[in-house]
C-alpha cells in the first residue's frame, strides 16, 4: 500500500485558513453598521393606581400548600 504523501498539506491548510480570513472580512466590510439613534429622556409616568398602595404578596404554583 501506497505512503500518503502529507508534505503538501500544511501550506494547503495555512492557504485555506488565509482566503477563508480575507474572503469574511470582504464580507464583514460590506455592512454598514448604522449608530444608535441619540437617546430620548424617558420621564417615568406616574400612574395612580390603587394597588400601588397596598401590599401584595404573589403566590407560585409551586409554593402553595398541596391538597
Amino acid at each position: 500500500m501506497p505512503q500518503l504523501d502529507t508534505s503538501t498539506w500544511f501550506i494547503t491548510i495555512i492557504s485555506m485558513i488565509l482566503a477563508l480570513f480575507i474572503l469574511l472580512q470582504s464580507k464583514i466590510t460590506d455592512h454598514t453598521f448604522y449608530f444608535s439613534p441619540p437617546h430620548k429622556d424617558m420621564k417615568l409616568a406616574t400612574h395612580n393606581t390603587p394597588w400601588e398602595k397596598k401590599w401584595t404578596k404573589i403566590y407560585l404554583p409551586l409554593s402553595l400548600p398541596q391538597h
